[in-house]
């Protein structure tokens, strides 16, 4: 076991002299590398019928019994696709089983598909029971109850019942009107659309109006003639859309609208149903985002019921996930809050009346997992132990809260749907993959090994991965940092540095998982005879709410203060080379990068941004008012963050790179910096890549890290 307090770990573990061993690539290491897949851990495709485990895979499906880890096939591909009279390779209907599910714990069928169509299998009966001809459509949600489908066709939303009766439910879709679809641009935990009841008879949905919102003018450079094809993008104190909730009855072909109020300046977030299917909750945020209620609504008329819950706050309330019923007890529910500092559990009666906090201290729940019936008890992801290592749990409603598994790292699980087994998956800094099912009924959880994946780089020259920790700005916080070093590292050596660096909200680089969650790229550089640095500052995620908070209004000068003190740590190692030193991130890294650059021009020669914001009154306003608010209530927040005002101030060699119709960091960042370092008589080198987005997709990501790396290997070793 790795104990916490053994922080100082070294990984190199080299079975072969560093001569004999194979050296990398990044066709190797990189996502969209030709042999990328073939360097990752092996694993397994793993999901529950009931309580029975399931391996899906490209052409079989297996049980597996969880005591003994036996595993027995239960069907084939070709059986599925016989039993749906598709004998014909050409005509098949499943293309593979990777994505089976088994959405009926009691019942021997089977859910798969494709884009023509969705098919349940009885597979002991050998025979399709129920399919639906829509599968290809946007935002398709399925309810395994009704078997109704919602989705989206041409802007339009649709939903079909389990008898195959298909409803139009709009006519004004499209890109002013958008249904069914994620809002709010992604923030607030919003993945979707769209949420059907738990007897799936009712479909809240999401309705985005934003005509009202200024275009971006993105470019096609594809077309004979460049065309014009906007985004729709709200910028920080700038006019937002407005949304607001539908309710549709299946059985009565009837849609309602929430009665919530005017939607100007507002968000809504986290729907949820009650189990009785007849109440709507969800989290209403105003504008400012420091205001935030839980309010009920009659599903029927979209009556407003009453609010439950308000918390406010002189910073931000920030709500992400959306309150869960006890599967046990339909009068009562969990909700998470970080009103106490740190994300926890507090158990609510359906009237909004608060009956305790299930979880406290100074550390984070992470996420729900779901219920364990028989126990009565939450099983969750938390940080408790310490915040590198990810561990399972079980809370009961009393508040105790009892760990799932013994080895520190990494955890990630999968509950049955009784919620007596679980799958655990888990990584440590030298367990590349580890996959275990627990039966956390037994008094001490009884586990059993499926997977302990091989470490895929055996015959390769491995880097050296360490981490450890320095302290903040303010002399008191613990910072956690990883550093890569080359296999042959020599302390009598100076070394070239580049410090990595993201640095904002829901993100960190440093964890407890292989290699200390080390990216790929810094493997590549290692080998080329660099050390990379990379350090979590005060304003990332896991932390708890004011480590996080404490870049409010001002965002990049917390966390430039705190990677200054990672730059003071490598100032007391010999062998770094203080004269070589880089600094390279993307986007919110990109906006740092640049902020480092400019605002410490003689401590980093080179730098590449990828990516970056250049002046906050350019982003988005879900994002960007929460953390800086607007231009008009926070310009001295603004003025300060901004980077044109330090063009001037670029003594180093500095790429930005940026995706040229990038809809999350638009191109006027990049440009407007460009501009300003004209004015100012500074050199920074630019590169753009057409038609690509916010990050570079497929192969093009090699080509994007070998110009990243070929930068440093030109101007910084």
């Amino acid at each position: 076991m790795m104990r916490i307090k053994t922080l100082v770990t070294l990984l190199a573990l080299t079975a072969l002299p560093i001569m004999a061993q194979k050296l990398f690539t990044l066709e190797d290491l990189n996502y969209g590398g030709t042999n990328f897949r073939n360097m990752q851990p092996k694993n397994m495709w793993l999901t529950w019928w009931g309580d029975q485990l399931i391996q899906t895979d490209v052409e079989e499906c297996y049980t597996i019994n969880t005591k003994t880890g036996k595993k027995q096939r239960l069907f084939t591909l070709n059986e599925i696709n016989k039993w749906a009279g598709s004998d014909e390779e050409a005509n098949r209907y499943v293309r593979h089983l990777m994505n089976a599910s088994f959405p009926y714990p009691d019942k021997p069928l089977v859910a798969v598909g494709n884009k023509k169509a969705f098919l349940l299998v009885d597979f002991k009966a050998k025979k399709v029971v129920w399919q639906d001809s829509i599968s290809g459509q946007t935002a398709n949600d399925w309810n395994s109850v009704s078997r109704a489908t919602a989705y989206v066709e041409d802007g339009q939303l649709y939903v079909v019942d389990g008898q195959g009766n298909k409803r139009q439910l709009t006519t004004d879709g499209s890109r002013e009107i958008v249904y069914g679809q994620s809002v709010h641009r992604n923030e607030f935990g919003i993945e979707k659309g769209t949420f059907w009841s738990p007897d799936g008879q009712h479909l809240a949905f999401y309705r985005m109006d934003q005509s009202m919102v200024a275009d971006y003018p993105q470019v096609n450079i594809y077309t004979r003639e460049a065309a014009y094809e906007p985004d729709k993008y709200p910028m920080a104190g700038m006019t937002s859309h407005k949304v607001t909730v539908g309710v549709y009855d299946v059985a009565a072909d009837k849609t309602v609208y929430l009665d919530a109020g005017d939607p100007t300046d507002r968000y809504f977030t986290n729907i949820a149903w009650s189990p009785d299917s007849k109440t709507v909750y969800m989290f209403e945020l105003n504008r400012g985002q420091n205001d935030c209620r839980l309010v009920s609504y009659d599903a029927a008329t979209g009556k407003r019921l009453t609010e439950l819950y308000r918390e406010t706050s002189d910073k931000y309330v920030e709500p992400m996930n959306p309150i869960v019923f006890l599967p046990w007890d339909d009068t009562k529910f969990i909700m998470q809050s970080q009103r106490d500092g740190y994300n926890h559990l507090y158990l609510y009666n359906k009237d909004g009346q608060m009956l305790r906090q299930l979880t406290s201290g100074q550390w984070v729940v992470m996420e729900v997992l779901g219920f364990n019936k028989k126990q009565k008890s939450i099983v969750i992801k938390a940080n408790k132990e310490h915040p590198l290592h990810h561990r399972l749990y079980s809370v009961s409603m009393t508040g105790l809260v009892k760990q799932l598994e013994t080895v520190d790292g990494v955890h990630n699980g999968q509950l049955s749907s009784s919620g007596n087994l679980l799958i655990d998956r888990y990584t440590t800094p030298t367990r590349p993959r580890v996959i275990d099912v627990v039966d956390i009924t037994k008094k001490t959880p009884r586990h059993t090994n499926i997977l302990e994946a091989e470490d895929p780089w055996t015959g390769y020259q491995q880097p050296i991965f360490e981490c450890g920790s320095i302290k903040a700005a303010d002399g008191v916080t613990d910072l956690y940092y990883r550093m890569v070093k080359p296999a042959d590292f020599n302390p009598e050596k100076k070394y070239p540095t580049v410090v990595y660096v993201y640095g904002g909200p829901h993100a960190n680089n440093v964890q407890a998982s292989w290699h200390w969650a080390s990216r790929p790229w810094e493997t590549y550089m290692a080998q080329k005879g660099y050390i990379v640095f990379i350090v979590d500052n005060r304003g990332s995620q896991h932390r708890g709410r004011d480590f996080e908070q404490a870049t409010f209004h001002q965002l990049g000068q917390i966390e430039m203060q705190d990677q200054m003190k990672g730059v003071d740590y490598l100032r007391t190692l010999p062998y770094v080379d203080m004269n070589r030193l880089g600094v390279h991130g993307w986007s919110f890294g990109g906006f740092m990068t640049i902020s480092l650059m400019t605002n410490y021009p003689d401590v980093f020669k080179v730098g590449v941004a990828g990516g970056p914001v250049i002046d906050w009154k350019w982003y988005e306003v879900m994002y960007g008012e929460r953390y800086m608010g607007t231009p008009e209530n926070n310009a001295e927040g603004y003025a300060k963050t901004s980077l044109i005002s330090k063009a001037g101030n670029l003594k180093g060699k500095l790429q930005i790179i940026t995706g040229y119709n990038d809809p999350t960091v638009v191109p006027q960042h990049c440009l407007s910096f460009l501009d300003a370092c004209i004015k100012a008589g500074t050199q920074p080198d630019f590169f753009a890549y057409p038609g690509e987005e916010h990050n570079m997709r497929g192969h093009a990501s090699v080509h994007l890290h070998e110009r990243i790396t070929q930068y440093f290997e030109d101007y910084l070793k």
